[in-house]
């Protein structure tokens, strides 16, 4: 018996090329890696540039004026709070004998909105009892001071102006400061 080996057919690169153009096209290793690093790049450029528009057009917060007309001074009664203005602007307008005082409607104690009860002439808060006299000063429950003032003036045609970003305080003595207290 012929034990001979028989030797395994020789390729020539003729042959090489003829079963490349047979294969499907298939994309390597290599180019997948080249591809995915181009996307990298040209995602990271993306997003610095959309960082770059984003800082070309800056927050801005639009907040409501702090300034508001109150109306014709003649139109409030002495010794009477007017709670007209509790809901849209959060503030009572109390005129007295001399003049007028314009009251923040926040309580001290945790911001809530005491309501004034007009057949004991307070104000009292509705979520954790603080009691306020008619002038702001506390009186019961757990506000630890006095109602704000806002400052209030003339307007230049006559109304009542109210300026809610000026806060006077009484445990700093600014009830006394002009502002606080409009005499007519």
């Amino acid at each position: 018996m012929n034990t001979l080996l028989k030797a395994p057919p020789i390729k020539l690169p003729a042959d090489y090329e003829s079963e490349a153009k047979k294969k499907k096209p298939s994309i390597d290793r290599r180019r997948f890696m080249n591809y995915a690093g181009w996307l990298g790049v040209l995602g990271a450029m993306n997003v610095a540039l959309l960082g770059f528009l984003r800082f070309m057009f800056p927050r801005v917060l639009f907040e409501p004026p702090t300034e508001f007309k109150a109306g014709d001074p003649a139109g409030y009664a002495v010794g009477v709070v007017d709670t007209r203005y509790v809901n849209s602007e959060r503030c009572w307008i109390i005129r007295e004998q001399d003049g007028f005082y314009a009251l923040s409607a926040i309580c001290t104690h945790l911001g809530c909105t005491p309501k004034y009860l007009a057949s004991e002439d307070k104000f009292k808060c509705p979520c954790h009892g603080s009691g306020f006299w008619r002038s702001g000063i506390n009186f019961e429950g757990p506000a630890p001071r006095p109602l704000e003032r806002h400052k209030i003036v003339l307007a230049e045609d006559g109304q009542l102006l109210i300026d809610k970003s000026k806060v006077f305080r009484h445990e700093k003595g600014e009830w006394g400061n002009p502002g606080s207290f409009l005499f007519l």
